[in-house]
């Protein structure tokens, strides 16, 4: 029989259950002693301290005042209560548990600590540690004394963690990209089974295994691993971090790298993480565009972008060694007679044998770039004296004078050659440049077929450049500029808009064509007065323009370098608009992709103030610049017109058509209007419209047309 025990001076609600009679005298006297401290102790504890007998049920013998907030009993609902025991508090699927590690400690005679679970008297399951100890009491009766304390937020903290651990896991294990952690030393830690993938491992084990250091075993330049390092250093952390990778069967891909240092939160640095993807086929799309970006797509040759990148390595390599540059400036001689007599192909097909022809004439060290057209430009480095040039010439000659056989005919070609110095007679590529133009056509004037160095005496070139620009002058002044307007259709070959460009017919000189006076406007300035000439006749024609199809037709008009440059150049634009009545969005301005790349910042603003007034911005020849394809999202475009160089050929597939496809592709993703120029055949107009091409120009529809001949044209076209 139990029965219950109040020891005077306990909180109430506190009791002492003994089996028997009264307790014994020591125990109570103390207890009596010491009631005021015990009660303070008790009453502060959050937990339940406890005494019960060992039995089926652990009976509770006595019980602190916390036992109401764990368990939502009171003192005297536990006590002596089989009902409400121990036992019948702990929760049905941890009570042989419970059982079984408090008696293997008691056969001991050791203290124990278990973490279970109880019902609360409202049903409520809670999380407790349960620390204590097997005692006897004065009769000799074995007791239990324990402490019993709520757990419950660790608990479901540990859950929750566990959980996001297990999630974060699965994410880890089924990513499809890499995922790593690493030392600072170069040993990975851990690897995802994707990661192991893209390096042809058959596990993450198998990789954090056998790379030992990733510097050497990974990275094809062991250099890169380094600047990872210093970069996460710096910055915190690396983004699109790229670099060539070996795999495991010994293929090369190439990787980026998005990663961060993981530190402790005194800052001591733990482990480098972060993400691996695989952009083999974005690189090499970016290889491609690259070389095309600086190399001539017919020739294959370095092109005008990367001449001044070669001048600059060899002049710093002359100034090392007091050594000397020679910067030849070849023309072909009668090109354009086989051109016209012979073809475009024909034309083409020996561009491509005289650029094999002269890059086999020269040394490793020698540059050969194709300017433009006919004009190559040869950088020969590490020059000692002119005779060391001669010798390199005269091989050029020769090569370039070799018979032939084109198109069925057997030919001779010469060439004219300028030479100019560094540093002699120039100090960079542009004036280099331009005094071997001048003697190049000095060379021409006494017979072609040589070389000729430039010379202080050689003036008569600048003086007939000086009489060329002095007749632009007076042509602008009296308005012997014309404007002629090439149709722009679209698939079905409906028009949709001109194109503006500007013609000279001198009085003294005949028809200068524009790349003669274009360029030299532009050197001089003279450029400005024409474009200004060009805007307004091209905005009062195209208000003048009848409706096609119930639309309005466009007109694009070409803006320079240096009127990009103008601050003055909104205001003109906007005149423009408001003295002809030409609706904003019927105007497109042209720029060019070289041109993009100077002032970036000051470009994006110029472009932006004009869209503001409601015109389109074009890039026109797009793909002959120079990287400017990471600031298409940011530049203020709509129209992207595929360079004619692109375009020739371009039916034949393949190779031929992955440059215009690649344009194409990503112009559509930037919702950007595509134009192909130099269209010049059925098949390439097809081909280009299956790809997503919305408009096309070029002889295949019409040459530039005079304005009256255009207004005949649209005539007929409404009739």
């Amino acid at each position: 029989m139990f029965r219950k025990h109040f020891i005077p001076g306990a909180p109430e609600g506190q009791h002492f259950v003994q089996p028997g009679g009264s307790p014994g005298c020591a125990l109570r006297q103390a207890y009596v002693q010491q009631a005021p401290a015990m009660a303070t102790l008790f009453s502060n504890l959050d937990g339940m301290l406890f005494r019960c007998l060992i039995d089926e049920f652990w009976t509770l013998l006595s019980v602190s005042p916390g036992c109401h907030g764990l368990t939502g009993y009171r003192a005297e609902d536990l006590v002596g209560n089989q009902q409400n025991s121990l036992e019948s508090l702990t929760h049905p699927e941890d009570r042989a548990a419970v059982r079984g590690t408090i008696l293997a400690a008691l056969d001991t005679g050791s203290r124990y600590s278990i973490e279970y679970r109880i019902v609360c008297r409202d049903g409520e399951e809670k999380w407790v540690l349960e620390r204590g100890v097997g005692l006897r009491d004065e009769s000799g009766q074995r007791l239990l004394e324990a402490y019993l304390e709520d757990i419950t937020d660790r608990v479901q903290a540990q859950i929750q963690l566990a959980e996001t651990e297990l999630r974060y896991r699965s994410i880890f294990e089924n990513a499809v990209v890499g995922m790593f952690q690493s030392t600072e030393n170069g040993r990975y830690l851990a690897a995802n089974p994707a990661l192991a993938r893209l390096y042809g491992y058959p596990t993450p084990e198998a990789l954090i295994s056998s790379l030992a250091d990733i510097a050497s075993g990974l990275y094809v330049d062991p250099q890169r691993r380094s600047d990872f390092k210093e970069l996460i250093e710096r910055d915190g952390r690396v983004t699109d971090f790229e670099s060539e990778i070996i795999c495991r069967d010994g293929s090369r891909i190439w990787i980026a790298e998005h990663a961060h240092a993981v530190r402790s939160s005194d800052g001591t640095f733990l482990y480098y993480e972060g993400t691996v993807e695989d952009i083999t086929e974005r690189h090499r799309y970016q290889s491609v565009l690259q070389h095309q970006a600086t190399h001539d797509p017919l020739t294959g040759l370095p092109n005008r972008n990367l001449l001044d990148d070669r001048l600059a390595q060899a002049v710093q390599l002359a100034r090392r060694k007091s050594g000397k540059v020679a910067l030849a400036f070849v023309d072909l001689d009668n090109f354009k007679v086989i051109n016209d007599s012979l073809g475009h192909a024909a034309g083409d097909q020996l561009l491509i044998e005289i650029s094999s022809r002269l890059r086999t004439a020269l040394r490793g060290l020698d540059t050969v770039a194709r300017y433009g057209g006919d004009e190559f430009v040869l950088i020969l480095g590490e020059q000692v004296s002119p005779d060391d040039t001669r010798h390199l010439l005269e091989r050029v000659l020769a090569a370039v004078q070799a018979p032939l056989e084109l198109a069925g005919h057997g030919l001779r070609i010469n060439c004219s050659i300028g030479v100019s110095v560094f540093p002699d007679d120039a100090q960079d590529l542009d004036g280099l440049l331009r005094v071997a133009d001048v003697a190049m056509y000095h060379a021409k004037e006494s017979g072609k077929g040589q070389y000729c160095f430039y010379t202080r005496d050689l003036n008569q070139a600048a003086q007939d450049r000086f009489a060329l620009e002095t007749a632009l002058g007076s042509a602008i002044e009296n308005n012997e500029l014309t404007v002629v307007y090439q149709p722009k259709v679209d698939g079905g070959g409906r028009v949709r808009g001109f194109e503006a460009l500007v013609r000279w017919n001198s009085a003294g000189q005949g028809l200068v064509t524009p790349d003669r006076f274009i360029p030299l406007a532009e050197e001089t300035g003279q450029i400005l007065a024409i474009g200004e000439q060009v805007l307004y006749a091209a905005c009062r024609a195209a208000a003048s323009w009848p409706l096609v199809d119930g639309q309005a037709l466009s007109v694009a008009v070409n803006l320079s370098a240096r009127q990009l440059r103008e601050p003055g150049l909104l205001a003109l634009v906007s005149d423009a608009l408001a003295v002809s009545g030409l609706p904003p969005d019927c105007l497109e301005l042209e720029i060019t992709e070289s041109m993009i790349m100077g002032d970036m910042e000051h470009t994006i603003r110029v472009l932006k103030s004009i869209k503001g007034l409601g015109v389109r911005i074009a890039v026109d020849d797009f793909g002959t610049g120079y990287s400017s394809l990471a600031y298409l999202q940011r530049l203020p475009i709509d129209t992207l017109k595929i360079d004619r160089s692109f375009v020739a050929g371009c039916n034949r597939g393949g190779k031929a058509m992955a440059i215009p496809h690649a344009i194409i592709f990503l112009g559509r993703s930037l919702d950007l209007h595509i134009v192909a120029e130099g269209v010049e055949t059925d098949a390439e107009r097809e081909i280009l419209t299956v790809c997503g091409c919305n408009e096309f120009q070029g002889y295949l529809f019409s040459r530039p047309l005079q304005s009256a001949a255009v207004d005949a044209y649209l005539q007929a076209i409404i009739a």
